[in-house]
C-alpha cells in the first residue's frame, strides 16, 4: 500500500472526528449557553481557528525559528489536548444527566430559563475540569522527566559487571515544539547520572535533518564510559532514516542496525544488540531483521537487545536474549490513552515484564507526540541497573 494512502487512511478519520468534536463543543459550550451574537461569533472563530491551527501546529514550530512561532505551535497543540478533555467532561456530564433523569423519571426543566441555567452550569463544570486537567498535563509534559531506577537480573552477566548502568532515552520527538533547550537539559540530566552506557531507542525526531539538525546536534554531548548507541524508531523513518542515521553517527553515537557489539573487555563483557524498527518494512526498507542481529549469538552470554517497539518479544525470548529494552508506547501518554494502551499492549505497555527467562523493559519515553501533555503517564529517563542473574 502506498505511503500516501496509509497516511490518508489515518488522517481522514482523525480529522473528521476532530471536526465533529469542535462542532459539538461549540454547540454545547457556546451556542447553548448564550444568546449573544457577539459571543457566539467569537466562539465560532475560536473553535474554527483552533481546528485549523491544531492540524498544522507542528509545522509552525519546525518551519519558523522565532520565539513567536514556537509559542504559537505550543498553543495550538495545547488546544488539541484541551479539546479532548473538554469533550470527555462535556460528554460525560451530558450522559450522566440523561441517565440520572431517566432513572429518576424527571421531566425536562419546565422553563427556558431553567434549561439555560442547567446548560450553563454543566458547561462551566466541564470547562473548568477540562482546563484543569489540560493545565496539569502540559506542565507535566514540559517538566523534566523522572529518573526511574530499574534493577534487572541478567542471566550470564559477569560478576565484574554487577551494577552496570544502562540509561535509556526514547521517544524524544525533537521537532517544532521540543527543540535545543529540551535537548540540552535532557543531555545534562543524563550525563549527571554518570552512566556506563546510553541507549537511544528510537523516535528521536519528527522532521528532517535540515529542519532539526541544529537541535539534535546537542546529543553529541552525551557521555558514558562505554559510549552511546542508537536504534531507529518508526518516526525516524517518517523523517528520513538514512539521513538521520548518518547525522547521528556524525555525533559520535554508534548506530546499531540489525547487528551486535560486545560491551566490556576480554575479562567481563555482554552482547549489546540493536534492530531496526519493527514497522520499517512498510517504508520499503529491509527493516527489522532479528536473524541478522543475532548472527553468531551465544545464549550462554549475557545479552541486551535494543528495539524501539516491544513487538516480537515472544520470539526474542525464545531465542534466549536476556533483556529487551524498548519504548514506542509512551505508556499511553494521556489518559485515557494509558488505559487503551494497557488493553492493546497488556503488561508490555510500560514497565518491566518477563517471559520465560527473558525480560522486557518498556519506557514511557522522554517527550511526546501530538498534544504536549502527559496525564497519568509521566515522562521518564530509565536507568537500568544490571545485576548477575
Amino acid at each position: 500500500m502506498p505511503q500516501w494512502l496509509r497516511m490518508a487512511l489515518f488522517l481522514v478519520p482523525v480529522t473528521t472526528l476532530l471536526a465533529l468534536a469542535h462542532v459539538y463543543l461549540y454547540r454545547r459550550l457556546v451556542r447553548d449557553v448564550t444568546a449573544s451574537k457577539a459571543l457566539r461569533r467569537a466562539g465560532l472563530v475560536l473553535f474554527a481557528g483552533g481546528l485549523v491551527g491544531s492540524l498544522g501546529a507542528r509545522m509552525v514550530g519546525a518551519m519558523f525559528s522565532s520565539e513567536v512561532a514556537w509559542w504559537t505551535s505550543i498553543a495550538l497543540l495545547v488546544w488539541m489536548g484541551l479539546v479532548l478533555y473538554l469533550l470527555m467532561f462535556t460528554l460525560g456530564l451530558d450522559v450522566a444527566r440523561g441517565v440520572f433523569a431517566k432513572a429518576r423519571k424527571l421531566p425536562e426543566p419546565p422553563s427556558p430559563e431553567r434549561r439555560a441555567f442547567l446548560a450553563r452550569g454543566l458547561a462551566t463544570g466541564a470547562t473548568v475540569a477540562g482546563a484543569a486537567v489540560s493545565t496539569y498535563g502540559t506542565w507535566r509534559a514540559f517538566h523534566p522527566p523522572d529518573v526511574r531506577d530499574i534493577p534487572v537480573r541478567l542471566p550470564g552477566l559477569p560478576k565484574a559487571l554487577e551494577g552496570f548502568t544502562l540509561v535509556q532515552l526514547t521517544d524524544i520527538h525533537i521537532g517544532g515544539v521540543l527543540q535545543r533547550r529540551f535537548v540540552d537539559e535532557l543531555v545534562a540530566r543524563t550525563n549527571a547520572l554518570k552512566p556506563d552506557l546510553i541507549a537511544v531507542t528510537g523516535d528521536l525526531v519528527d522532521g528532517t535533518v535540515p529542519e532539526l539538525g541544529r537541535y539534535v546536534g546537542g546529543f553529541g554531548a552525551l557521555k558514558a564510559r562505554h559510549g552511546a548507541y542508537f536504534v531507529t524508531g518508526n518516526h525516524d523513518y517518517y523523517s528520513g532514516v538514512e539521513a538521520w542515521t548518518e547525522f547521528v553517527r556524525g555525533l559520535g553515537i554508534t548506530v546499531l542496525r540489525n547487528r551486535a557489539v560486545s560491551i566490556g573487555d576480554a575479562g567481563a563483557s555482554f552482547d549489546l544488540i540493536g534492530v531496526d524498527d519493527w514497522s520499517a518494512s512498510r517504508f520499503g526498507q529491509a527493516g527489522y531483521d532479528l536473524d541478522a542481529a543475532l548472527k553468531g549469538f551465544r545464549p550462554d552470554r549475557a545479552s541486551v537487545l535494543l528495539a524501539h517497539q516491544p513487538s516480537n518479544f515472544e520470539v526474542v525470548a525464545q531465542r534466549g536474549v536476556g533483556l529487551q529494552v524498548s519504548g514506542h508506547t509512551h505508556g499511553g501518554q494521556m489518559f485515557p490513552g494509558n488505559v487503551l494502551g494497557q488493553l492493546i499492549w497488556g503488561e508490555q505497555n510500560a514497565g518491566l515484564s518477563q517471559q520465560g527467562g527473558s525480560q522486557l523493559y518498556v519506557s514511557r519515553g522522554c517527550g511526546f507526540v501530538g498534544p504536549p501533555m502527559r496525564v497519568a503517564a509521566p515522562p521518564e529517563i530509565a536507568r537500568i541497573i544490571l545485576l548477575p542473574g
